[in-house]
């Protein structure tokens, strides 16, 4: 399996055990990581047989949330990050050195993330999951997710897979 992590993480496909397939031809991510299995399943030229986006990055807003959150985050990464991740549903912390850390598993976050990152979650360009041919699709979402726009994504999502809506649960697929 070839698995993207979600924005500013590490380590957390773990966190996903439940939901992903340990095999060969898999490819798959969560949140901001399923942008990214997106476009490897389009530029890869061996065989992919399943593509599973955990909490896929889906985003339907105006361009003042962007701005908002663009400038929360240039004012302080990791207070924002923080504060995303919390909106998400990881809710233990852990401050270390003046900068935070989950206190969960093996999850770690990736203060490398960067500005450039954060806009491309906003505004990525989905429709190009119709150039996918022969890959089974797979997208998971929570039922309480405080991240995507939940009900355009399964409305969108649909047309393309199976979508598998996770009752009582966040954007981390968790209760």
């Amino acid at each position: 399996m070839k698995y993207f992590n979600g924005f500013c993480l590490k380590n957390e496909k773990n966190f996903f055990k439940d939901y992903l397939e340990e095999k060969e031809f898999i490819v798959a991510g969560f949140s901001k990581g399923t942008c990214k299995a997106l476009e490897y399943a389009l530029e890869c030229s061996e065989r992919i047989d399943k593509l599973q986006l955990l909490s896929p990055a889906f985003f339907d807003v105006s361009e003042k949330f962007i701005e908002l959150n663009i400038n929360a985050f240039k004012k302080s990464k990791i207070d924002y990050i923080k504060n995303f991740l919390t909106k998400a549903g990881i809710n233990q912390w852990i401050k270390e050195n003046g900068k935070w850390k989950i206190d969960l598993e093996d999850i770690e976050i990736d203060y490398s993330c960067t500005e450039k990152e954060l806009l491309g979650l906003f505004i990525f360009d989905w429709e190009k999951i119709r150039k996918v041919k022969n890959i089974k699709i797979e997208v998971f979402l929570g039922e309480y997710d405080k991240i995507i726009s939940l009900k355009k994504a399964y409305k969108f999502f649909k047309n393309y897979g199976e979508v598998y809506l996770i009752k009582k649960s966040n954007h981390f697929l968790r209760s």
